[in-house]
């Protein structure tokens, strides 16, 4: 089993053999209707993250778009975790301000006393009994757009418009496959064999996004939508992990035009720059995966002043928000550690 079990979800790496995730996730709902036990209530959960999981960092963008962050509380968990889980070592006395727990996964044997996969980020966890209620990241933002309406922000964006929704799953899917867990499948590739055909896969759906994006703003539509909330992730952390850690090497985010354009495009909208934490991230991959890097040494590079150039994305048109607005500044005990995000940036 890897050391990096609590951050896969389970997944592990088989010598000779390809990366496997474990997708089988917690799948209780929070609902409008309640009809899993859980209904929408403000102040009655807190979402779980770290801000160096990319599915977590998902979570974080979406709730901030939305403005929920009156309506779900959130805990931040620190960089690096042991096998046991992730834990709140950022907080004082290690443990959660609200939850009162020093591990995330004491709310999973809450509820599960024998809990036997993966402590997973992103997890909304019921505040009053201290269990978690689920783990099921994709829903978990899917749910923040369409169940948790009422408590949605006056000029929040339209995240998942129902004329869309079969687009944005279609392009979702491909990039999950081939880009989000790709670049596992190639750090975490048990032969060469698996190495390269994830390494293959991974650019060739990174060239199919270049010549997609060549010609329109964003993903799907005119506006920001779930598609880019997933996508952005994984090319926040490629430059500063992927292209070396998890040897993704054919060429840096950088050097790829287009999606060095659209990714620097969404880090300057307020709800993704400021919402990334490039030490934290580094931390975590360099730290927590001693399989791969067994002497720990975090890279200094690479230069973050890139992001804030210029990308001329406008000029294809598009608006950002829809008929919304964009979010306002995050919750000062929210705010990225400036020292933590390019020289210069403002949330």
């Amino acid at each position: 089993m890897s050391s990096d079990v609590s951050t896969l979800g389970g997944s592990y790496i088989e010598p000779g053999a390809e990366f496997t995730r474990d997708t089988n996730y917690i799948q209780t709902r929070i609902t409008e209707d309640g009809r899993d036990g859980y209904p929408v209530e403000a102040g009655r959960y807190r979402l779980i993250v770290a801000r160096a999981c990319p599915w977590a960092n998902r979570s974080i963008i979406v709730r901030r778009l939305l403005g929920l962050e009156d309506a779900i509380s959130m805990g931040i968990c620190g960089p690096t975790h042991d096998q046991r889980s992730w834990t709140f070592d950022l907080d004082p006395d290690g443990l959660d301000p609200v939850l009162r727990i020093p591990r995330i996964a004491d709310a999973y044997f809450a509820r599960f006393p024998d809990y036997p996969r993966g402590i997973t980020v992103p997890a909304i966890v019921e505040v009053s009994t201290g269990q978690v209620v689920t783990n099921d990241y994709p829903q978990i933002t899917l749910d923040f757009s369409t169940e948790w309406t009422r408590f949605h922000r006056d000029g929040a964006p339209e995240l998942y418009p129902p004329q869309l929704r079969d687009e944005i799953d279609e392009v979702a899917a491909l990039v999950f496959r081939d880009v989000n867990n790709g670049v596992y499948r190639a750090g975490f590739a048990g032969s060469q064999r698996a190495y390269e055909r994830a390494y293959e896969h991974l650019f060739a759906r990174l060239d199919w996004l270049s010549e997609r994006l060549r010609r329109q703003r964003f993903l799907v539509g005119d506006t920001i939508t779930e598609a880019d909330v997933r996508l952005f992730t994984t090319l926040a952390r490629f430059d500063a992990v992927y292209h070396g850690h998890f040897k993704c090497n054919r060429s840096k985010l950088s050097e790829m035009p287009v999606l060095w354009a659209y990714a620097r495009d969404l880090f300057q909208t307020p709800g993704f720059g400021d919402t990334t934490d490039f030490v934290q991230i580094k931390q975590h991959y360099y730290i927590v995966h001693k399989d791969v890097n067994p002497t720990q040494i975090v890279p200094k590079g690479p230069d973050l002043n890139g992001w804030l150039t210029r990308h001329g994305r406008e000029e294809l048109g598009g608006r950002p928000f829809g008929d919304g607005t964009p979010p306002p500044p995050p919750k000062p005990a929210e705010v990225v550690d400036p020292s933590h995000t390019p020289p210069g940036y403002q949330a």
